[in-house]
């Protein structure tokens, strides 16, 4: 659960720091291709973390139920 609340947390943190940069002249907007990359791979750690939890959270459901596949 808690892997899929922060999610829209880190996405939105995301797009504030972006614009936090241009507004505050940190970075010009000819820089912004590259934060754009780093930081989108940033937050999508987030979603391959959500996924792991997902599937682990299935994998424990499936052993559970008694219905182990190896």
């Amino acid at each position: 659960m808690f892997q899929f609340v922060t999610l829209p947390v880190e996405f939105d943190a995301s797009r504030r720091a972006k614009q936090q940069l241009v507004t505050l002249g940190i970075l010009g907007r000819d820089e912004m291709p590259g934060v754009n990359e780093t930081l989108n791979a940033a937050a999508l750690t987030y979603v391959a973390a959500f996924v792991a939890s997902l599937g682990s959270l299935l994998h424990i459901l499936m052993l559970l139920s008694g219905r182990r596949e190896e």
